[in-house]
């Protein structure tokens, strides 16, 4: 059971880079037709699924498919720096639509 529970969450993973990549086509088939494209958005439309899928997958698939460790801790070092790619990319969003919103502190 948790062998299927470990499947599923790579299945989930793959599931997210697919929605990701759905997402940017979307995106690049309503700038063509002429509708502005939102930059604001674009990163939690295509770049977080992506990640965050990205993460998912190589977060199990070497102990599923029984690397050796070194191989483990090469794919765990990546998955540090995506996930600190990851938190940098949110923040900097985050910023930026609340810079553009005009929502400031209050003085």
């Amino acid at each position: 059971m948790l062998r299927f529970m470990d499947w599923s969450v790579v299945a989930m993973g793959c599931a997210l880079v697919l929605a990701s990549l759905g997402g940017r086509w979307w995106e690049r088939t309503n700038v063509r037709k002429g509708a502005g494209s939102d930059h604001g958005r674009r990163f939690f439309w295509a770049w977080l699924p992506l990640l965050m899928g990205l993460g998912m997958i190589g977060t199990n698939v070497p102990r599923l498919l029984g690397a050796p460790y070194p191989v483990m801790m090469i794919v765990d070092t990546l998955n540090l720096v995506l996930a600190i790619t990851t938190l940098f990319l949110a923040l900097r969003a985050g910023r930026h639509f609340f810079r553009t919103r005009g929502l400031r502190t209050l003085e």
